[in-house]
């Protein structure tokens, strides 16, 4: 009787009984536990992109490119991660960069777009090329506002890669061991350009023109073995060393720093699996960081090629430059080329004819019919 009595008196109290507390506590824990588990597979894991540049470490270009990459992960809420790499940390050269972003070795790549011009002959016309335009505001418009962007885009797709957007970069300049005041001193030069359209252009000059990687032109020019070479501009080449085996920079006329690659573009190209996997909104968030990225480098780089015009000056180079007259001649021999490039596919005809029309503008003026009387594969 006792013991029945407690049980019915600690009910009466309110009490909850051991047993019972004990379940009740099983029950909120296992749903706990539950609501956990559910909320652990709705939770979205950091996306890790791998990306290589072809900028060499130490310089401000990787520098900003590391920065850059290196800020994604806030921006993104922590859901995208940019792991940067320096030029051959992952794949060796460039055609193994390619590949490897490709084949989802790497995630993406900041190459300068011109290198494609053997693999995919439109991106001859999607970087700056000899007499072509020459303003960075010119590629912008062509790429935002001319549909050239969505047109590369199409291009880029064929290979399973997307390309997000161009990023300015500079102008490439040539270095020189003697003076370069017109077209006419660069007949018998030995100078190491570009290959493609570049070279060809200068050819018609007289140019005898080699083709070398970046790491090789020091010593070349320091054993004499090329007279002459382009590389990119002031602040990276000042770094490079150049002006301890060259004396003489060639500049365009006033307002332009080179006439053969006066906007040389690079960008950011990634594997279109990994691009069509992204959400919707991760995907406009690194559209948009591009377009911002684009402007700092290209911003930065100018602030430091100021500085380093100054060191030049200080150590002895002087700067020699070709005149508007000589650009008009530049442009009349590289016209042709012009067009036996764009020849190549329909993909090069199409963004080179978006390019014409525009430089044919009057806004632009640089072509007229009168240019193109005659010209071979019109």
């Amino acid at each position: 009787m006792t013991s029945n009595k407690h049980i019915r008196n600690n009910c009466d109290s309110g009490e909850t009984p051991p047993r019972r507390n004990f379940l009740k506590t099983a029950v909120v824990g296992a749903a706990f536990a539950g609501a956990m588990m559910m909320g652990a597979g709705q939770a979205h894991a950091a996306t890790t992109w791998k990306i290589q540049s072809v900028w060499d470490a130490g310089t401000v270009g990787y520098d900003l490119f590391e920065q850059w990459c290196n800020s994604m992960e806030e921006k993104s809420g922590g859901e995208l991660i940019f792991k940067p790499f320096p030029a051959k940390a992952v794949a060796a050269d460039n055609n193994a960069l390619f590949d490897s972003v490709r084949n989802g070795v790497l995630q993406g790549m900041n190459p300068f777009t011109l290198y494609w011009s053997g693999k995919i002959p439109a991106s001859v016309f999607l970087s700056s090329y000899p007499a072509g335009p020459d303003q960075p505001h010119q590629w912008d418009t062509m790429f935002y506002s001319m549909g050239m962007l969505e047109k590369t885009r199409e291009i880029y797709k064929k290979y399973g890669l997307f390309y997000v957007g161009p990023i300015q970069h500079d102008a490439n300049i040539i270095h020189s061991k003697k003076p370069v005041n017109s077209l006419e001193d660069l007949k018998g030069m030995k100078i190491r350009v570009p290959g493609g359209m570049v070279a060809e252009v200068f050819q018609q000059f007289g140019v005898s023109t080699v083709s070398l990687p970046g790491s090789d032109i020091f010593p070349a020019l320091e054993k004499g073995t090329i007279d002459a070479a382009d590389y990119v501009g002031p602040a990276v080449n000042w770094e490079l060393g150049f002006s301890q085996v060259t004396d003489y920079i060639m500049f365009g006329p006033p307002g332009v720093m080179s006439v053969y690659q006066p906007v040389d573009l690079m960008d950011l190209t990634v594997n279109l699996r990994a691009w069509n996997s992204l959400d919707p909104k991760l995907q406009q968030l690194v559209e948009d960081e591009v377009r911002n990225y684009s402007q700092k480098h290209y911003l930065t780089i100018q602030q430091r090629n100021i500085e380093a015009m100054e060191k030049f000056k200080e150590a002895g180079d002087t700067v020699t430059r070709l005149s508007q007259e000589d650009l008009q001649e530049f442009r009349r021999a590289a016209i042709p080329i012009w067009y036996k490039w764009a020849n190549k596919d329909d993909d090069a005809r199409a963004i080179f004819d978006m390019q014409l029309e525009y430089m044919m503008n009057e806004t632009v003026g640089y072509v007229d019919e009168s240019d193109l009387e005659g010209v071979p594969g019109r």
